[in-house]
């Protein structure tokens, strides 16, 4: 059976979402707004629209997704209950539902579409560490290539991962002992199956995060500061990091917590972490911002790995960046400055893929990467009976 890591960072539990509201429809039995396949239903917006959405042509914004909110203030509006973003559908019912937030921005950086809370701040948890290498990469520590891309990564804990970041310890004098990530199973499952049918045992190396804990260590050790606190939030690379993510985000960070590998974790806005991204693909040739995009976009698989959305989607479509982050969240920017960011409010990240695809559909991508990511069947008895679907 494939096996999931015990300490998650850009992984999460489908779980479904308790009480969510029903409402009639316009005939027949009670319907799903914004869903297709039950009678009574709404449909999908286009003819209907989202109140407090922009950028969907041919919407009216008269009907629709009750509860999302208006333009980009935060709030949910009267009901208090965010747009369902993703519809899950077996066997032609909908049977659940994951709502959520999304912004999308032209490339002048407007806000083109918004969906949900989009000015709240949220924990972008993996969708940071762009932003948490540049911080290394300022604070004096010469990355480049796939420890660049690595040290960004939430990488799938494969066999070239671990080597690289083995030879990374070596060459900044350090030992896997002094990683203060948690011991872990690779994240990708297939993987983890095959590391624990060799023998191996849980380690802070197979960590996820170990490529980033792996640079923060090795410049701190160049700076001649503190290694055994290098995760404090008041130390001074920690510092060094919550001002990058403020200056890239165009915004104050809103709290500081404690992400799953341990390290400190800014919040943002949705919209803040998309103008985040678009500042990385758009940075001066050579500025840390820059070479931390173009490592990401030249070797992705260091990234994610060889079985995840954000290489094929690197791969597939030049000048992309992408990262995606626990609890369902993800940020992707297009080389012209077009951006996006979207999180799920139940941390379902099965709904991750359908969502994206939406919303790369919306920025204009156009490739054949759009559909495979987007694909989220469902089986029943071995076999596809049904899928988890965009829903706006």
């Amino acid at each position: 059976m494939p096996v999931t890591p015990s300490t998650p960072e850009d992984s999460s539990a489908p779980t479904a979402i308790p009480g969510a509201p029903r409402t009639s429809g316009s005939t027949g039995t009670a319907g799903i707004p914004g869903s297709t396949g039950i009678p009574g239903s709404t449909g999908i917006p286009g003819s209907t629209g989202i109140p407090g959405s922009t950028g969907i042509p041919g919407s009216t914004g008269s009907t629709g997704t009750p509860g999302s909110s208006t333009g980009t203030t935060g709030s949910h509006g009267g009901s208090g209950v965010l747009p369902v973003l993703a519809e899950v559908v077996r066997s032609g019912f909908v049977e659940g539902h994951h709502r959520g937030s999304l912004v999308v921005l032209a490339a002048d950086g407007t806000v083109e579409l918004a969906l949900g809370e989009v000015a709240a701040p949220v924990f972008p948890r993996s969708s940071n560490k762009p932003m948490q290498a540049a911080g290394v990469l300022r604070a004096g520590l010469d990355l480049a290539g796939e420890r660049l891309a690595l040290a960004a990564a939430s990488h799938s804990g494969e066999v070239f991962h671990r080597d690289l970041v083995q030879k990374m310890l070596v060459e900044h004098g350090l030992t896997a002992e002094q990683l203060q990530c948690p011991a872990d199973l690779p994240l990708d499952p297939v993987e983890a199956e095959a590391y624990l049918a060799s023998g191996a045992v849980r380690d802070r190396v197979t960590m996820n995060c170990s490529g980033k804990h792996t640079a923060m260590l090795a410049v701190c050790l160049q700076r001649g500061w503190p290694t055994e606190s290098y995760l404090d939030p008041e130390h001074p690379l920690q510092r060094l990091i919550h001002s990058v993510v403020e200056e890239n985000a165009g915004e104050t960070v809103a709290a500081v917590g404690t992400d799953g590998c341990g390290a400190p974790l800014m919040a943002l806005t949705l919209t803040g972490l998309a103008r985040a991204f678009r500042s990385f693909v758009l940075a001066a040739p050579g500025s840390a911002e820059r070479r931390v995009a173009d490592a990401m976009r030249t070797h992705p698989e260091y990234v994610a790995g060889t079985r995840r959305p954000d290489t094929w989607l690197m791969r597939a479509v030049p000048g992309a960046l992408s990262k995606m982050g626990a609890e369902a969240v993800q940020a992707v920017a297009l080389p012209d400055g077009r951006a996006l960011a979207f999180k799920i409010d139940d941390g379902g990240g099965r709904a991750l893929g359908p969502v994206l695809a939406r919303a790369l559909g919306l920025l204009g991508v156009d490739a054949p990467v759009v559909a495979r990511i987007g694909a989220a069947p469902l089986l029943g008895g071995g076999r596809e009976v049904g899928e988890i679907r965009a829903a706006f």
